[in-house]
């Protein structure tokens, strides 16, 4: 039997992500706890065994045309997501891992 790949929609591969993202920061020892929504500039609010809170906004990265670099349509936050400290962390599909984006400083 051969496997394709089935086409998801922009909801779907968001969901997607955010399941993969929640699953990994167990690994790395977090307690989570999910936005109930589907909007807004968190997407989840990660809390170590120390206490300490992460907010993060999860986003599906995807393969450039040229070179094997991954993008992100959305990898920028917003002002209200700066001003709250959220980080972005991006979900490579092809190969399903997580990494926190690098933001830089605004001068």
């Amino acid at each position: 039997m051969r496997h394709t790949k089935k086409k998801l929609n922009n909801n779907r591969k968001g969901d997607f992500a955010e399941y993969y993202a929640v699953t990994w920061l167990w690994d790395n020892g977090y307690e989570v706890f999910q936005n109930s929504g589907c909007t807004g500039p968190i997407d989840m609010i990660a809390m170590d065994k120390k206490g300490n809170i992460t907010f993060i906004d999860v986003k599906t990265f995807k393969p450039q045309t040229s070179g094997s670099k991954l993008s992100s349509t959305a990898h920028s936050r917003t002002k209200k997501q700066v001003k709250l400290g959220v980080k972005i962390l991006g979900f490579n599909p092809e190969t399903r891992q997580l990494r926190y984006v690098e933001h830089q400083k605004k001068k």
